[in-house]
């Protein structure tokens, strides 16, 4: 991931053994980690159980909030690729009883439609 595409909010994908290990401590004994994504320094992280987000706060980011949101609370999402001018797709969710939905940016490294099954998989059953 390059530091300017952090910048400018757009996710790129990070190893999901490594994230699994970061979360050992707040993982349930058959959870694992799927696919995570870092942007600068927060990220999300999709288990075979829920959503992660991971939000790093102030100057040094040592201090974190996650928020965890159950694959069942998901009431849709949408993909929108790159185009030609537009460098970066668009991933969004929507949650139970919320009207805005969880917005995420992918810089063209990233293959939105994987974001896109694994969270099919995991809504649709």
């Amino acid at each position: 991931m390059g530091f300017f595409d952090s910048l400018m909010g757009n996710a790129s994908e990070y190893n999901p053994s490594e994230m699994q290990n970061e979360l050992q401590p707040i993982l349930t004994g058959n959870e694992r980690v799927e696919k995570a994504y870092k942007i600068f320094r927060d990220g999300f992280v999709f288990t075979n159980k829920r959503l992660i987000l991971i939000d790093k706060q102030g100057m040094t980011g040592s201090k974190t909030e996650m928020i965890s949101i159950p694959y069942k609370s998901i009431t849709r999402f949408s993909r929108e690729s790159a185009g030609t001018f537009d460098l970066d797709a668009e991933l969004k969710i929507w949650l139970t009883g919320t009207h805005e939905p969880i917005v995420k940016r992918f810089n063209k490294q990233v293959n939105i439609n994987e974001i896109y099954v694994v969270l099919s998989h995991y809504i649709l059953g």
